[in-house]
């Protein structure tokens, strides 16, 4: 027994120390859990609500053992080198001794997530970096974010939330870059978010916001990134924009800001990136460029910037690889500081005035060169036959005759300005096309639609075999990887019979234009067909995308921010048909989509957007008396029949003909040969059409009289409002005088310059039919009470738009030319009050080689410079001294002669140096203008009198005049001097102006005109 319980003693004592030991391990294991930090209760428990709300679950890479800041979420490794964890979160433990763990970061991306944003967010007052972008989250942005005021990265982009942007957004002073892009706000950026002083990015393009820019983003200087193309802000960029110096990227395509571009954009001298385009009106210039040389991107299209491209010198650009200038107003020619950059890539020169030929030698890094409907002349350098070169050439003035241009499509010769393939003999009534298609479809109705299958790429044409018809396409996919202009979809089309037509698509990034060619003239229909495929209906982030582009048939804007899915209700893969009646009248015709910077860049993929076209087809509204193409079946009997009918009707009407007509031929052949043989042959119209455009000529219709004759208003066929210039029989202006208006105008274009629709010779009177301008002239808006609205922003345009036209007529323009007569009275104004210099019947050409030209004097009494009413010596200074009248006339707002005031004042230029000479300058400003800017204001006023000096060559060129008035080139005062003619006119009073009688007698009085 003791033998026992001694044994039992004995294992006692063997597992006690055993107990202690486990106890221990036991207790301390407990402790240290106890120790572990631990999420906070209340942002756990709204992080599962929410998650559990959006369907989706924590990865076990974070959330261990139902532990939310465990693993990743709570190691210091860094949450970018783990993307594929989504959801994911990262957190911070160490507050409360390091045993409590706030959440600081979000990531829930691209998980198609449907809701709202949920109010438990607001429990996450730690949070320093939310990504939930790419999802379907609407609603509104809750005014809690502001609570948020240690983030440092927000990022909803993608994702239909809606409604203002809640101005306590403006209380993230930490926020170092916010992304709010594609969504569906509304109403202005708050002020408040000026407040953001330390935000390096901001991306709001496609996000719904309109109005001006708050004056407030001034402070964010800081800012490194600012996107925000496909708005509706409006207003002008904003100044001090240019104050933000920090800036690298800069994109504003696609919203409705007004001219000028701020000057002050030359300080962004960071610029690696600079995208402006779809400037509403006024006009810029390129000179803010200039200091930008660290760009890499430069895209400046449809900004209505104007001026000779070759002054700015772009050798200095040597990063520049994209260089987009396109739907401008620049004139000049080619620089060869632009095509020598060693790497650029990309140029797009489309749709501007540039004249000259192609330059003989292209750096080999360019792959792309749009060059289409411009006024370039000439042959073609060797370069052009570069094989994988992108080159668009269409709608210039080429000479193809004898060229070699056998690596370039066929048919450019076919679509050069004038379209002269078929002019005057058509061959076809109709086309269909099945845009993007590499077969032909037959649709229900027996219409056969021709495929479409070459690959265009960034500059290209085609016409097809038969001539029938003819695309061109120009635009660069910005940023994209894999661009296409030919999209496919298998899917079945609603809303349509024929779905085979709707299959494939033809896709351009900027313009996309159709010809018809050899079309008999008269009324067509042109029916466009549309079906949106590349977004899908579902809940997603994938449909948010907008297709949004402009239409236009034969030059006319059919629609204005046209969207196919919009149109459809808001579906996809249902069929839109658009039609529109149409006038060929040139046996051509043109139909234009164009991409004016609206819509969304990125969906479904990076550099997706732009217009695009399933189908159109073109039908005849009359009975047509061609035969579409199809050859005549000729047989011997049929063929011997018709050449004896024929040559009997021949024979008889030649001989009819000749004896009613050869002296009528005779009397016009001249001038016909002349008219015929313009560079650009305008429209010419017969009498009968511009009879019925003018109600017969009714004086109800008549608009004024210049020194041709009455002037008309009319409507063509085709809706456009002309203004119809009659020359009357007892004008001292004629018939070669007609022909020199209608050479000169045909050969310049310009935005300031009046356009010329076309011309008619087979009337007893010949005729102009010039576009018509309802605002008048400008010396009717300044002179009479009309109830426009003539501030000083708008007169300094029309100041600086007239000085404009007349540089490009003497130093752009492919030939000089001196208009003799600009006055207020021929200078007209648009519907946005832009300036257009008209009457050309005095303008005379001139080699360049000669200084001046002995000639009759032709003008207007109060505007003719010295030297010519004196001497009739005739040079562009003649113009520069015109203008500074005019200009004077503008900022005064009164005539240059006016008896009714005080003896002082009668003579407008007499008072301007008197109170220039007592420092008063400022003095002569038309008192009805409450507010002016007063450094303009004088600066006009200086340039003015230096553009009037009483010597010619004290006169600046007018591309001068423009430089001082946009305060590129400083205006030297010691260079005005008082003209001995003001002092004339101080000891002649009673006189009409510098021309005393001697000077008169000199002259032909006749031919001078009574200003009006």
């Amino acid at each position: 027994m003791r033998r026992c319980s001694g044994s039992g003693s004995g294992l006692q004592l063997v597992w006690l120390p055993l107990v202690v030991v486990c106890s221990w391990r036991i207790a301390a294991a407990q402790t240290q859990a106890a120790a572990a930090p631990r999420t906070d209760p209340t942002e756990a428990a709204a992080l599962n609500t929410i998650l559990g709300r959006w369907g989706i679950k924590a990865s076990s890479e974070w959330n261990i053992s139902g532990e939310l800041c465990s693993g990743k979420a709570s190691d210091k490794t860094n949450w970018d080198d783990y993307p594929n964890i989504n959801p994911f979160i990262k957190c911070d433990c160490s507050y409360k001794n390091n045993s409590v763990c706030h959440i600081i970061k979000l990531r829930v991306f691209k998980l198609d997530v449907v809701g709202q944003i949920p109010m438990e967010l607001q429990n996450f007052t730690y949070m320093e970096d939310m990504n939930i972008a790419y999802n379907y989250l609407s609603g509104g942005v809750p005014s809690f974010f502001g609570k948020f005021t240690a983030m440092q990265y927000l990022n909803l982009a993608f994702n239909p939330l809606s409604g203002p942007l809640p101005k306590e957004i403006g209380n993230l002073t930490n926020l170092l870059s916010l992304g709010i892009s594609f969504n569906n706000f509304t109403g202005r950026l708050p002020e408040e978010m000026g407040n953001l002083v330390k935000l390096q990015q901001l991306y709001i393009d496609s996000s719904g916001f309109s109005g001006p820019f708050p004056s407030t983003f001034s402070k964010l200087q800081n800012l490194k990134i600012l996107r925000a193309q496909d708005n509706d802000f409006t207003g002008k960029i904003p100044d001090n924009f240019g104050s933000m110096s920090s800036l690298e990227d800069m994109a504003f395509q696609g919203n409705s800001f007004e001219g000028p571009i701020p000057a002050s954009l030359s300080n962004l001298t960071k610029l690696t990136n600079l995208r402006l385009g779809d400037i509403v009106n006024g006009s810029s210039s390129l000179a803010f460029v200039s200091n930008l040389t660290s760009l890499s991107n430069l895209i400046l299209r449809n900004c209505r910037i104007s001026g000779n491209l070759g002054l700015i010198n772009f050798s200095k650009f040597e990063k520049l690889t994209y260089l987009d200038l396109s739907f401008n107003n620049m004139t000049g020619q080619i620089p060869l500081s632009i095509v020598n950059l060693r790497n650029l890539e990309f140029l797009f020169l489309g749709d501007n005035n540039l004249t000259g030929s192609l330059p003989d030698v292209i750096s080999s890094s360019l792959k792309t060169l749009d060059f289409s409907y411009n006024q370039l002349t000439g042959g073609f350098p060797s370069w052009v036959n570069q094989n994988n070169l992108q080159l668009n050439l269409v709608a210039n003035n080429f000479v193809l005759v004898g060229t070699n241009i056998s690596t370039l499509p066929s048919g450019l010769s076919c679509l050069q300005r004038d379209t002269p393939c078929f002019r005057g003999s058509p061959e076809y009534y109709s086309f269909a096309v099945d845009c993007g298609s590499n077969r032909s479809t037959i649709a229900s109705d027996n219409t056969i639609y021709e495929a479409d299958p070459m690959n265009l790429g960034t500059a290209s044409y085609y016409v097809t075999d038969q001539t029938r018809w003819g695309v061109s396409s120009v635009g660069n996919f910005f940023q994209a990887t894999n661009a296409m202009d030919r999209i496919y979809s298998s899917q079945h089309f609603q809303n349509t019979i024929d779905s085979k037509l709707f299959e494939t698509a033809r896709m351009s990034a900027s313009s996309l234009r159709y010809y018809g060619l050899g079309l008999e003239n008269g009324n067509y229909t042109v029916l466009l067909q549309f079906a949106e495929f590349s977004y899908p209906d579902s809940p997603t982030w994938l449909s948010l995308g907008r297709r949004v582009f402009d239409i236009y048939v034969q030059g006319a804007l059919k629609e204005k921010n046209f969207d196919i899915r919009k149109t459809a209700g808001g579906k996809s893969f249902i069929a839109i048909n658009r039609s529109y009646t149409a006038t060929v009248s040139k046996n051509f015709l043109e139909i234009h989509l164009f991409w004016a910077g609206k819509g969304t860049c990125c969906l479904p993929t990076q550099g997706h957007y732009g217009p695009t076209i399933s189908a159109l087809s073109v039908t005849p509204n009359f009975t047509p008396t061609v035969r579409n193409g199809v050859p005549r079946k000729r047989s011997k009997a049929g063929a011997i029949v018709g050449v004896v009918i024929g040559a009997s009707i021949l024979g008889l009407a030649a001989l009819f003909g000749i004896f009613l007509l050869v002296k009528k031929r005779r009397a016009i052949a001249q001038e016909r040969k002349e008219l015929y043989n313009l560079v650009g042959r305008p429209d010419v119209f017969s009498s009968t059409e511009l009879k019925l455009a003018t109600n017969n000529f009714s004086p109800q219709n008549i608009l004024g009289e210049g020194g041709y004759g009455p002037v008309y208003k009319g409507e063509l066929p085709d809706g456009r409002v002309v203004a119809v210039k009659q020359l009357s029989e007892s004008s001292h202006q004629g018939k070669s005088q007609f022909v020199t208006e209608v050479a000169t105008i045909s050969a310049v274009q310009h935005r300031n310059l009046v356009k010329l629709h076309g011309c008619c010779i087979d009337s007893k009177s010949p005729l102009l039919v010039y576009e018509y301008l309802e605002n008048g002239s400008l010396d009717r808006a300044l002179f009479r009470d009309t109830g426009l609205n003539l501030d000083w922003p708008t007169r300094f345009e029309i100041i600086l738009g007239i000085a404009r036209g007349l540089t490009y007529l003497h130093e752009e323009s492919s030939v000089r030319i001196v208009h003799r007569d600009i006055k207020a009275s021929n200078v007209l104004l648009d519907t946005d009050l832009n300036p257009k210099i008209s009457d050309f019947g005095l303008a005379k050409l001139y080699d360049e080689k000669k200084t001046h030209i002995s000639t009759a004097i032709a003008g207007t009494l109060g505007y003719l410079a010295p030297e010519y009413a004196m001497r009739g010596r005739l040079t562009e200074k003649a113009d520069v001294f015109a203008f500074g009248v005019v200009a004077l006339e503008t900022v005064a707002g009164r005539s240059n002669t006016d008896n009714s005031l005080d003896e002082t004042k009668v003579y407008l230029f007499g008072w301007a140096w008197d109170l220039y000479e007592k420092e008063q300058a400022l003095g002569i400003v038309d008192p009805r203008m409450k507010e002016f800017r007063r450094d303009e204001a004088l600066r006009v006023i200086l340039v003015a009198l230096m553009c009037t000096q009483g010597s010619p060559h004290q006169r600046p060129a007018m591309s001068k005049v423009v430089a001082m008035l946009t305060g590129d080139v400083e205006v030297a005062d010691e260079m005005i001097v008082k003209p001995s003619y003001v002092t004339a006119w101080v000891h002649r009073d009673g006189d009409s102006g510098y021309l005393t009688s001697r000077y008169l007698r000199s002259t032909d009085s006749d031919s001078l005109t009574q200003s009006s």
